[in-house]
């Protein structure tokens, strides 16, 4: 045996067992908290139980990717043997090196998989064999998936999400027992960092009234308006749906025309106003915009009815009437990001419908309308899960925010879920401040009305692409949309997969200047020229076929996509006026940015 792995099997060092008593017995306590915190909901009658229900589509889904396999016998012995092959190639070369022989790895890491970084998983024998039975284990399911024959696109979609919900749970690096760093921390402190994990954990379960409220970021460590959100600006404007923020200028000199920014209504607008160096916002005003920002309504019970169309109505078309109405202009531009870039889509198609023109120009933010390849969150939506999503807003009048970040989250379960897990319930670390995962777990409720009908007529019916969307009794279709539109997809996106955003982009009616950014969701949007990271690919080519063809004569640009937004902007109406003052406009102003909707926790 190496000395290198002979120091690797040295003895943990023993622990003070009166004290690792006296934790156990707090820990025992923190546990009962925990436990209490899960029941409080569900003994008061304000949660449904969580039941086999909430697994029955995993369970469906997988028989039907076991079913495949039964069918076809030789090709389920061969899988077994490759799975038996594994495991005796790693029964080999473990014989091996604890013989003192080099050998190579049987089965290694995916690049950029964080998870067996520690010294320990390549060091210490018994470790390094568990991590890479673990990892034949599951490369062998994604297999599985992957080499079922006769499944169908979605259901094979959904095997291949829960199987890596699966194995990512399944990871060793998830267990006390298993995990080298967990258990070295457990001793080291007599196990005092259970204790603290598992009041934390406690107190993220009752934060989440019932459901666990993953602690990214500690809790306090952001305040909006102070640290986060802080562009100088003016409420002028508020209704049941949403508060119209003006933004003060700080130039000069403004683009005569006026720009107007939808954000998703399923999370805080203030991710495009993070801290000063990060926000879009203040950039954008900085650059000589005249710029006003919806704020969207933390909805409570008593707004369950509005629909899609009430926050067309009630909530877009009203801000352009009044950023119209405050700056005397008889058009506007408009910038929606995410499903606020969908809102967007669909309202300027029914106002060219009707023949309104008071939107000239529209920005579409990593927005999908065209639903066909929506990506992993298609897994969570058929009419079975949209029924039973259905039964439990009825029961509140909306969704609480938790339900879609946990969905967000699971996504990216070995980035957004697994490391909260280990980190801060197993090792009792308080996590670091972060502003962006504080802006993730300020979560936003979504009324029943709205989030049923954006659900079943986007993401399950498509309804829009096939041009069969009726809203107040207009049928709306893509080819309407006609005015210069800049679209913005991000090339690791989970949520808007690029694909679908570029296939949403091929069925509108006029000029596209399709742009894709460099990272994910939020990282590809929020990327400030100053940090100069990332980068973009514009293209001259017609938009056609799949992304992959259209990125393979792009051209890669360097940094933010910002300011080639920006001259793609002001190149449509360059006039410039005198900057104009929200404070003095002809509409009270109702109170400071960012106003009293976003501070509306959930």
């Amino acid at each position: 045996m190496s000395k290198q792995d002979a120091n690797a099997q040295a003895e943990f060092p023993l622990p003070d067992f009166e004290e690792l008593s006296h934790n156990m017995a707090k820990l025992v306590e923190e546990t009962g908290k925990a436990t209490a915190a899960y029941l409080k909901p569900i003994e008061s009658g304000r949660t449904p139980p969580k039941g086999p229900a909430d697994i029955s589509d995993m369970v469906k889904t997988l028989g039907q990717l076991a079913e495949q396999w039964i069918a076809n016998p030789q090709k389920a012995i061969e899988a077994q043997m490759n799975l038996a092959n594994g495991f005796i190639d790693l029964w080999a070369t473990t014989f091996k090196r604890l013989n003192g022989e080099a050998v190579a790895p049987v089965a290694q890491p995916l690049p950029g998989d964080k998870r067996f970084r520690a010294e320990d998983w390549q060091e210490h024998p018994v470790y390094d064999f568990l991590k890479q039975v673990y990892l034949i284990t599951s490369h062998w399911a994604d297999n599985l998936v992957e080499g079922a024959e006769g499944l169908d696109d979605a259901t094979r979609q959904k095997a291949r999400f829960y199987v890596k919900q699966i194995s990512s749970a399944l990871s060793p690096t998830n267990f006390l027992a298993t995990n080298p760093e967990v258990l070295r921390e457990t001793i080291k402190e007599n196990g005092a960092n259970l204790v603290r994990g598992m009041k934390m954990l406690a107190e993220d379960i009752a934060a989440g009234n019932g459901e666990l409220k993953i602690r990214q970021t500690p809790p306090g460590s952001y305040k909006v308006g102070v640290d986060l959100a802080t562009t100088p600006g003016k409420v002028v404007f508020r209704n049941e749906l949403f508060e119209l923020i003006q933004y003060s200028p700080t130039t000069e000199t403004v683009l005569k025309r006026p720009v107007l920014l939808i954000p998703p209504w399923i999370n805080k607008y203030y991710i495009l106003d993070l801290t000063r160096d990060k926000s879009f916002i203040k950039w954008t005003v900085d650059q000589g915009a005249t710029l006003f920002c919806i704020s969207w309504v933390n909805p409570a019970a008593s707004l369950a009815d509005k629909n899609f169309e009430a926050y067309m109505r009630e909530g877009l078309i009203a801000a352009v009437d009044v950023v119209l109405k405050l700056t005397g202009e008889d058009s506007l531009a408009a910038v929606g990001y995410c499903v606020g870039g969908t809102l967007l889509a669909m309202t300027q198609a029914y106002l060219a419908t009707n023949g309104d023109r008071r939107i000239d120009s529209i920005t579409l933010l990593t927005a999908q309308i065209d639903f066909t390849r929506a990506g992993d969150l298609k897994v969570f939506i058929d009419e079975n899960q949209i029924s039973a999503l259905e039964d439990r807003m009825t029961t509140y009048g909306y969704l609480d925010g938790i339900v879609m970040a946990g969905a967000f989250n699971a996504l990216r379960p070995n980035d957004l879920i697994w490391p909260y897990i280990i980190n801060v319930y197993l090792k009792g670390q308080t996590p670091f401040p972060f502003d962006l995962l504080h802006w993730n777990s300020d979560s936003t409720r979504m009324t029943k009305a709205n989030h049923s009908y954006y659900l079943r007529k986007f993401y399950l019916e498509n309804a829009f692409a096939r041009g069969e969307l009726n809203i107040g009794g207009v049928l709306l279709n893509p080819k309407k949309i006609t005015v210069p539109v800049y679209e913005l997809a991000t090339r690791e996106d989970h949520i808007a997969p690029a694909e679908s955003v570029f296939l949403g982009a091929q069925l509108l009616g006029g000029p596209v200047r399709f742009v894709l950014s460099g990272s994910g969701h939020i990282a590809g949007v929020v990327n400030p020229p100053a940090r100069v990271k990332y980068q973009y690919w514009t293209s001259q080519a017609p938009l056609y076929g799949d992304i992959k063809g259209w990125l393979s004569e792009a051209k890669e640009h360097p940094g933010s996509w910002w300011p080639d937004w920006l001259a793609w902007l002001e190149a449509q109406a360059p006039e410039r006026v005198p900057a104009r003052d929200p404070a003095t406009g002809p509409l009270p102003v109702l109170g400071d940015a960012p106003g009293e909707y976003v501070r509306v926790t959930s």
